[in-house]
């Protein structure tokens, strides 16, 4: 990595301090101040589960796939949705989880990070407003992905898709969930992915200075996400001592890595949670799964939310291509 944009970045790495929740969620969502946001095609709306209920984004892949969604009845009929020529334009969809520590970000602040995925995929994307710690601890968001990623596998009146074309894809904090998600559902067999795509996901559950993986301590302090950082972020998702201790917390911690969905594993060179994301997607691959990984190279954790002009993103968008082309 050139010196000069090593030097800013440490200048713009925080402090080994504790976090600040409120002060770190204004930060990310002047994201929300997004210029194109007008021109976005998508669709609002929330999934009900056992008195629960989860927001949701949708974003069509064009005008024509939208014109006919009547979106009071998708509320009146708790999900359905009547898609009109979408029956006859059947896409395939991802749904999406996205990062920020399991405490910051939301759907809109990811507006611009889902608009691209949609276009650039030709895939419908939902995008899933999961509640935030320390408001809502483990095991709040991962139950929440887990209903509205039930809900579109189960009824096709949601969106019209073939169970096997719907991808389960998050990056960081979303890429831990998503993974999570996927265990889940191998483990109740109340439906069954096919496709997951892990995008520097956060698999383990200790970032202490004892920590195993050497990209914690390489990468832990001058690339903007730090060790600290890691050690804060997960101390406010817990909700209990066994919370840390728990697969779906900590992906990595499972027992069993095997019938689970054929993965995309993204890592970065610089990036402090490169060698925990690496290790799932060996750990998978050793169980009999099939997994394709890429690191990408002089790179830092949360590149997949620049711009698909930026070249780490734009070969990651590669790798995507490929990786769904591939059925």
């Amino acid at each position: 990595m050139n010196k000069a944009i090593q030097a800013v970045l440490k200048a713009f790495s925080a402090p080994e301090t504790k976090l600040d929740v409120q002060k770190s969620r204004r930060l990310m969502n002047l994201k929300v101040l997004d210029p194109f946001k007008p021109f976005y095609r998508t669709l609002d709306t929330k999934i009900y589960n056992e008195g629960r209920e989860v927001p949701i984004r949708i974003y069509f892949p064009n005008e024509e796939s939208y014109d006919t969604v009547d979106i009071e009845a998708f509320a009146e009929k708790n999900r359905k949705i009547d898609t009109g020529s979408m029956k006859d334009n059947c896409y395939p969809v991802i749904l999406y989880i996205h990062g920020g520590g399991f405490v910051t970000e939301s759907v809109e602040s990811y507006n611009r990070v889902c608009w691209n995925l949609a276009k650039h995929t030709n895939h419908v994307v939902v995008s899933i407003d999961y509640p935030l710690a320390p408001e809502h601890r483990f095991p709040i968001a991962v139950e929440s992905c887990y209903d509205v990623a039930k809900a579109v596998f189960l009824d096709r009146n949601i969106l019209n898709t073939d169970p096997d074309q719907i991808t389960i894809m998050g990056d960081s904090a979303g890429g831990n969930i998503a993974a999570a998600v996927c265990q889940m559902a191998r483990d109740r067999g109340e439906f069954q992915p096919t496709r997951q795509i892990l995008i520097y996901p956060c698999t383990n559950n200790d970032y202490s200075e004892n920590c195993p993986f050497p990209s914690v301590h390489e990468n832990g302090t001058d690339y903007l996400l730090t060790r600290q950082n890691m050690v804060d972020y997960l101390e406010l998702y817990a909700g209990s001592e066994a919370d840390w201790h728990n697969p779906y917390f900590a992906p990595l911690l499972a027992e069993d890595f095997s019938n689970l969905p054929r993965a995309l594993v993204i890592t970065g060179e610089f990036d402090p949670l490169r060698d925990e994301g690496e290790a799932y997607a060996r750990k998978m691959q050793e169980a009999g799964v099939e997994v394709t990984h890429h690191r990408i190279e002089d790179i830092i954790h949360g590149f997949f939310l620049l711009e698909p002009i930026n070249p780490a993103v734009r070969e990651t968008y590669g790798y995507i291509k490929e990786f769904l082309q591939q059925g």
